[in-house]
């Protein structure tokens, strides 16, 4: 299983990634590992994840969604599945 989540930095930006592992991935991202942009964008937590069975799936998703303006990307969050639900 493979999730595609958005994770809320600490200046506001919003960062769209997949990973099979949610609660390991957040720490990584919060010690500042696995990636240029959240270590130079610190962040606070994740405020969205949806499911998906293969990482083919995932990496399309993840891709649509990092096309879209940073508005659309808060309104599924807010009409989503937060990410504690798959934590």
């Amino acid at each position: 299983m493979y999730f595609v989540y958005l994770a809320l930095c600490a200046d506001k930006s919003i960062y769209t990634g997949i990973t099979n592992n949610l609660s390991r991935r957040l720490k990584a991202h919060q010690k500042k590992r696995g990636g240029g942009y959240t270590a130079a964008h610190a962040v606070k937590k994740f405020i969205y994840a949806e499911p998906h069975r293969s990482r083919s799936k995932a990496l399309k998703r993840e891709y649509q969604i990092k096309q879209w303006p940073k508005k659309k990307k808060l309104v599924l969050a807010s009409q989503g599945r937060p990410a504690k639900a798959y934590q």
